[in-house]
């Protein structure tokens, strides 16, 4: 029995002259929490829609639990969440989330009784009012997000694929996607999502790879990931706005390699073989009042930046998702 919960060996997939994914393999541990990263038209969504079927990879293989993606008994056993979300908006939500659970072969009543449990939980069915018996078009947009999420969920898949899942989610429904992967895995689910934005991934993942232009540019747990990048980075934040002489000790390149610029909170990226002991007397010369000065490890933005770079993530807008 395999460790993995997905296996990806040496896929590729092409667009006519285009390759959207080029020899990518991974491996996805079981009862993890999985980032799929990279700027948009990376090949995060194709890589995904290998992994379900939806299209099939023109060399290499992908096996799901041990079985190949293109089985269809595993099929059951995965919940998706894409993208670009749609629901039947003149149904009403139970029937919506019913025929969603019985197509994965839930039986009805299991099905309802699941359907109410979820409804609760994302505060859709209340003493006030049960928003399940009304039409999906009839829901904010927040709410119609919930009914989708509980739709990837219903049928108590052991893994479950989001893509972008937090793209348009106000803080209130993102805390609730974000507590309720957490829980998942806490029952010993495997959570894959992919996203461009590095600060959920980095709280929230085990272990990610990030993909640009359709190559896998690295993999691996967060810690590992972060240790191997060293400790030539400085957290700095000031209390209030920067001295005029700021910019011209972050021009020296004696010093300073790279400047993350956030207007009062800098991450900065010590030059080879430059002490923190100067930066931080320079710093304090120019009259800046600081409130923190700390020797951190890279952040993930830091480290997707430094591996792809601002170039890959313009010829990263375009193509294939």
């Amino acid at each position: 029995m395999s460790d993995y919960a997905i296996e990806i060996n040496n896929v590729f997939k092409r667009y006519a002259e285009h390759v959207a994914v080029k020899d990518l393999t991974l491996r996805v541990p079981k009862g993890a929490v999985y980032g799929l990263l990279g700027p948009n038209g990376a090949g995060k969504t194709t890589t995904i829609r290998m992994i379900l079927n939806i299209i099939a990879p023109d060399e290499g293989t992908i096996s799901i639990l041990g079985r190949p993606a293109n089985d269809p008994a595993i099929t059951d056993n995965i919940g998706y969440l894409p993208e670009e979300r749609g629901l039947y908006r003149k149904m009403q939500v139970r029937r919506v989330l019913r025929f969603l659970a019985e197509l994965k072969g839930m039986k009805r009543d299991v099905a309802d009784a699941r359907i109410t449990e979820w409804l609760e939980r994302f505060d859709l069915k209340t003493a006030e009012k049960d928003w399940g018996l009304s039409k999906i078009d009839e829901l904010s947009r927040g709410m119609q997000q919930k009914v989708q999420f509980i739709g990837t969920l219903v049928h108590d898949p052991d893994v479950v694929i989001l893509d972008e899942p937090f793209s348009g989610l106000d803080p209130i429904n993102a805390q609730a996607l974000k507590d309720t992967i957490v829980e998942l895995k806490q029952r010993g689910k495997t959570i894959i999502f992919s996203t461009h934005l590095m600060d959920n991934a980095e709280r929230l993942c085990d272990s990610v790879c990030i993909i640009a232009r359709g190559e896998k540019v690295l993999d691996g747990r967060i810690g590992e990931i972060k240790h191997s990048h060293g400790s030539r980075n400085i957290a700095l934040a000031l209390d209030g706005a920067p001295s005029t002489g700021l910019s011209a000790v972050f021009q020296d390149r004696a010093l300073v390699d790279r400047v993350d610029d956030h207007n009062r909170y800098f991450d900065i990226e010590l030059a080879n073989g430059a002490d923190p002991q100067a930066l931080l007397q320079r710093i304090v010369a120019t009259g800046a009042s600081i409130i923190r000065f700390e020797i951190v490890q890279p952040s993930l933005h830091q480290i997707f930046l430094e591996r792809v770079g601002a170039q890959g993530i313009e010829m990263g807008m375009t193509g294939h998702g």
